[in-house]
This record gives structure tokens, C-alpha cells and sequence, in this order.
């Protein structure tokens, strides 16, 4: 029920925020992360924009001068503050954030019971970009603790072991398979239309490289020998004195949610750049799987860690899928446009939201990106 989606996904966004001190919502530590604040004001100025504004009669904007601030990159809806700025943003201050959701919030109650079936499609379209700002929260205040000596802890609870099962590879007769977003629940623009593609013959892991593996790599000189890297993972490797994964420890120990913790073994290796899983991929005798060989492989008995653990690198470059359209006005900004120069992820992490991934759902970041948890799948 779109009611209950609504409430749950905004109560969510404020539990994820509440661990953390009106100082720490502040932070941006890199111009590619956002502020916790500017998240929880962003994904509500969504709403306010694209459905109150336009579908509930006599709806009061609570600040007018907040649409310049926390618009993201929506040409179409007027100019914005600075990216790599939003962290100078010191007012409105976090309790005044809160009192703007709860006044949207209030808004959308209102609008629920009388809304049109086209607001009734942005307010789920709303819903689901606020559970992808909910998973950046998270990335976003991992890398700026990470940045701090005292590396804190988000949460205090160690997380549970990872038992992954036993290295297996599935095999995949290939042929043409329809691929994309079908039937009934909703989907992003960029996961259609479905549309047939012609696979040859592959085998695929039944689950994501571990730590222990990819700290062989490691040890055999992955990150020194270049004939395993493509040219611009390797030049940035030579410029920015990549070692290992980003949040790994000189002493052993790895830094996340839970703050620094002994080095897994077995837990999938995340914070990997596309980069990264491509070497690891070459010395491991394989590659990376297409992004459409692996939502064929969902179907495949014992494929295993799909969308709860990390999201796996593909070889596949963001493109728009055959007949794509973006839809008419501003929400075609939110995808389309960055079909250029980035690689899709598929899967999940343990910093998505349930229920919120699915087989055909398309992520997709920079190949050099590192501060998400992306690891890697193998395949032949």
C-alpha cells in the first residue's frame, strides 16, 4: 500500500540519522559524498517539488529559498548550490531539516487520500529515490569517519559472521534470454524496456570473491604488476598509492559500519573500484561477469548473495537499453543523462534497504569509485 510505503521510507531515513550528532550530519568529507543533512533535506524537497507542488491545491512551500540548496541536479528545476559545497551548508541547522519533513509529511497526508494517479506514481518514484539517498547516507558518513583518527563506530553491535558458501561455478547455456524490468511492481525507467539479448555460453561464481581471496591477490603483487590492470586502473593506482581495498588498515583490521574491526576472511571484499575487480578478475584467470549475463544467472540454482552483502561490479557500460525513453518532464533528468561513462552494478549491499533491489535493477557509478560497498563476481 503506497500509504505505508510512504511512512515507512521516511521513518527510515530519520532512523538511520539518529545515531548521529547535528556535527556529524554536517559532514562531507570528498565532493562525491553529501552531508546526512543534505540528504534528509534533498529527498524531501523531491517530494515537495515534483508531487505538492503541483497536485495538492493551496500547498505552502516551507521555504522558498531552500530549492536552490537541495535540488540535486535537476536542470530543468532551477539552479543549485555547489556539490562539493553542500558541506558549508551550516543553516539551516539539522532541527529545522526535521521540521521540514514533518511539514512535508504532514503535506502528502493530506494529498494521499485525493491523489491522481500521476501523483500517486511520483510519490512511489519519491519513495524509492529516498531508499537509494538512505544506502548513500550510510556510504557517505563511512567515508568521512574513516577520515577521522578515532575512526568511530556508526553502529555499536559487531556485525554477524559472513559464512559464505564453498567456491562453486554455474553453468549457463547461453542463447537469447529477455532481460529487463517485466510484470507487475515498480521499476526505474532505466531497467526497461525488456528486451532480448543473445548470450554465448558462460559459467558465473555462485558467489561474490571474499576478503581472504582477494588479500591473496594482494600478496602475490596484484597491485604492483600493471600487465594485470587496464591503463587508467593502473594509473591510478601509480597517482593516488592504491595498496588495497579503501577502508583496509596497515594493521590488519577493516573499517566500517561497525568501526574497525579483524579482517574477515570470508565476508565478500567491498570498497573495491571497477579497477580493482577488473585486476583481481585477470589474476584470478577470469573476468567480470555482463550485467546481462548476471541477471540470467539469477534464475540458476545456488547463485547465491545476491542483494545483501555487496554490489558486484559488471564489464557492462551504462547504456540505454534498445526503445528507452526518458519520461517527460523533470524526473526524465534522474537517469538518462548519466548513461555516459560508468559501469552498472548489480545486486545489493548490507546498506540497501530491503525490498528495495530486484534481478533487473541497474546501479551504476564511475569505474573509480570506491566508497560503496562494491565487490565483485566472478565468471568464464
Amino acid at each position: 500500500m503506497l500509504s505505508e510505503l510512504l511512512r515507512t521510507t521516511r521513518a527510515h531515513s530519520l532512523a538511520l540519522a539518529a545515531p548521529l550528532s547535528d556535527e556529524d550530519a554536517q559532514l562531507q568529507s570528498m565532493p562525491d559524498a553529501s552531508p546526512a543533512k543534505w540528504h534528509l533535506a534533498h529527498t524531501t524537497w523531491f517530494f515537495e517539488t515534483l508531487v505538492l507542488t503541483p497536485f495538492l491545491s493551496g500547498y505552502r512551500v516551507f521555504d522558498e529559498r531552500w530549492a536552490r540548496l537541495f535540488n540535486s541536479y535537476y536542470e530543468s528545476l532551477g539552479p543549485r548550490h555547489a556539490r562539493p559545497q553542500r558541506g558549508l551548508l551550516s543553516r539551516p541547522s539539522l532541527a529545522e531539516v526535521k521540521a521540514y519533513r514533518a511539514h512535508v509529511d504532514a503535506a502528502l497526508a493530506d494529498l494521499l487520500p485525493v491523489a491522481p494517479p500521476e501523483a500517486e506514481a511520483l510519490i512511489e518514484l519519491g519513495c524509492h529515490h529516498e531508499q537509494q539517498h538512505q544506502e548513500l547516507l550510510l556510504t557517505d558518513i563511512l567515508h568521512a569517519f574513516s577520515c577521522n583518527p578515532l575512526l568511530p563506530a556508526y553502529r555499536d553491535a559487531t556485525a554477524a559472521p559472513v559464512l559464505p558458501p564453498p567456491q562453486a561455478w554455474l553453468a549457463h547455456g547461453g542463447g537469447i534470454i529477455e532481460v529487463g524490468h517485466a510484470g507487475a511492481g515498480f521499476a526505474f525507467d532505466n531497467e526497461g524496456p525488456r528486451h532480448a539479448v543473445l548470450l554465448a555460453p558462460f559459467e558465473i561464481s555462485n558467489r561474490l570473491v571474499t576478503c581472504g581471496e582477494y588479500a591473496d591477490f594482494i600478496d602475490a603483487g596484484g597491485y604492483r604488476e600493471p600487465l594485470l590492470w587496464l591503463s587508467d586502473g593502473w594509473a591510478l593506482v601509480q597517482a593516488q598509492g592504491w595498496q588495497r581495498p579503501l577502508y583496509w588498515l596497515d594493521d590488519g583490521r577493516v573499517f566500517g559500519l561497525h568501526g574497525a574491526q579483524p579482517l574477515d576472511p570470508q565476508a565478500p571484499v567491498t570498497q573495491l573500484s571497477f579497477y580493482e575487480a577488473c585486476a583481481y578478475a585477470e589474476w584470478a584467470g577470469a573476468r567480470l561477469p555482463t550485467e546481462f549475463e548476471w541477471e540470467a544467472a539469477c534464475a540458476l540454482q545456488g547463485f547465491a548473495q545476491v542483494d545483501d552483502q555487496g554490489w558486484q561490479w559488471t564489464r557492462s557500460s551504462y547504456a540505454p537499453y534498445p526503445g528507452f525513453k526518458p519520461a517527460a518532464g523533470a524526473v526524465g533528468e534522474y537517469n538518462g543523462k548519466f548513461m555516459v561513462g560508468q559501469q552498472v552494478l548489480r545486486g545489493g549491499s548490507l546498506a540497501t534497504p530491503s525490498g528495495h533491489a530486484r534481478p533487473s535493477y541497474r546501479n551504476f557509478f564511475p569505474p573509480a569509485a570506491r566508497w560503496q560497498f562494491s565487490g565483485l563476481r566472478l565468471a568464464r
